[in-house]
């Protein structure tokens, strides 16, 4: 059911407008307001799925309405009605925001062409929300220890910024999540965020991946290919284990952060990319360069923001809330029946030394959860989280 409120002052056209409506579909829901203020009061206590509003009516005009829906409830899709004299302010409303503009009288194609694509849009909006939930929840990150909650405050004053960022920290402690943030709560979020693990990727094909190449450029190039630093365009791009890169790729992700030009293997040719990078290691950078493993003005390219993720053992009083967040997840991804969790193994497991971080805490709930009692215990903890 898409729930309509028709706002106009002009009674003859706003009961036109229902009637319209209501005909053309048992799935609309009508509502109405004779003007902008009463229209107003009704949608910051209703959920609407459309609104069509006058231009021109007394107390409130329809740009004002507007204007105000945007900051209330952005979601929504409006819908001008204007006169024959309003055509240009009709105009600029869509500069501000509104869907769509249909003239009075209305005419009957258009105005119902133009609900449905409203009605639609609204629908799409929707969806992306809850794929964005969807993400936002893959990428959580759990736990109130002061530890967590400053890098969570790091990454509020970093991200709406294009300031670079290096991310340090052990295997496990959950790097991707700060970078995916950073992203997600950036300017660049409606842009790609694209990933790129530079210790997969085999040292001779690492230039390739990362700036593309042309057809015949090495062996196996059949045929031109983009980049990631082209994917990225408008976005993020995510150069994860980054002290695994080789040195002469490190030369040209250099140029591609001083010029923001890249160039093809096999070409000479400039390819202009804005992307915001955002880089990741486990190892000591500053060894790396004493060792002539990596560029040292590379690295204070990258590192403008530092952000040092802490291991698991530097935050122990998160494990308890950790604990339950996995067994809720891998309860629910499995369809298996919840477990319980003991004080005494809950006390136990924040007294392990956990060299693998919160990836290791995770297998390891998963194992108690399959091996252990309802109520895992002290003696599961011991018997199945064993080293």
């Amino acid at each position: 059911m898409s729930k309509i409120l028709v706002i106009e002052d002009e009674a003859a056209i706003r009961r036109v407008l229902v009637k319209i409506l209501s005909e053309e579909s048992d799935t609309y829901q009508l509502d109405e307001a004779e003007d902008g203020l009463i229209g107003i009061e009704k949608i910051r206590k209703e959920d609407y799925d459309l609104i069509l509003c006058d231009i021109k009516m007394p107390k409130m005009d329809g740009v004002e309405v507007l204007e105000a829906v945007k900051k209330l409830k952005p979601e929504i899709p409006i819908v001008m009605i204007s006169g024959h004299g309003d055509i240009d302010t009709a105009v600029n409303t869509m500069r501000l925001g509104a869907f769509d503009y249909i003239s009075k009288p209305p005419d009957l194609n258009r105005l119902l062409n133009t609900v449905r694509n409203a009605l639609d849009r609204k629908e799409l909006v929707v969806e992306n929300k809850l794929l964005k939930k969807k993400v936002s929840k893959k990428y959580e990150m759990i736990g109130e220890s002061k530890a967590l909650l400053k890098i969570k405050d790091m990454i509020d004053k970093v991200a709406p910024t294009d300031a670079r960022v290096l991310i340090t920290g052990a295997n496990g402690t959950g790097k991707e999540l700060v970078a995916h943030w950073l992203h997600q709560k950036s300017p660049r979020a409606k842009g790609p965020m694209i990933e790129v693990n530079c210790a997969a990727i085999p040292s001779e094909l690492i230039e390739s991946e990362l700036f593309g190449h042309l057809k015949g450029a090495f062996t196996g190039a059949n045929k031109d290919r983009a980049g990631k630093f082209e994917a990225a365009n408008g976005g993020t791009i995510f150069l994860d284990e980054i002290g695994d890169m080789s040195l002469p790729a490190q030369a040209k992700v250099l140029r591609a952060l001083q010029e923001n030009k890249i160039q093809r293997v096999g070409s000479d040719k400039d390819i202009k990319v804005d992307v915001r990078i955002i880089a990741a290691t486990n190892k000591n950078l500053k060894k790396e360069i004493e060792n002539g493993k990596f560029r040292e003005d590379l690295y204070h390219r990258l590192a403008v923001i530092l952000i040092d993720v802490p291991t698991l053992n530097k935050r122990r009083e998160d494990i308890p809330i950790l604990i339950n967040y996995f067994l809720n997840k891998i309860t629910s991804d499995q369809g298996t029946t919840k477990k319980t969790f003991s004080n005494k193994a809950i006390k136990l497991l924040q007294e392990y030394d956990w060299t693998g971080n919160i990836r290791e805490l995770r297998n390891v709930i998963e194992r108690l959860i399959i091996l252990g009692s309802d109520e895992v215990s002290e003696k599961d903890v011991k018997l199945f989280a064993s080293k």
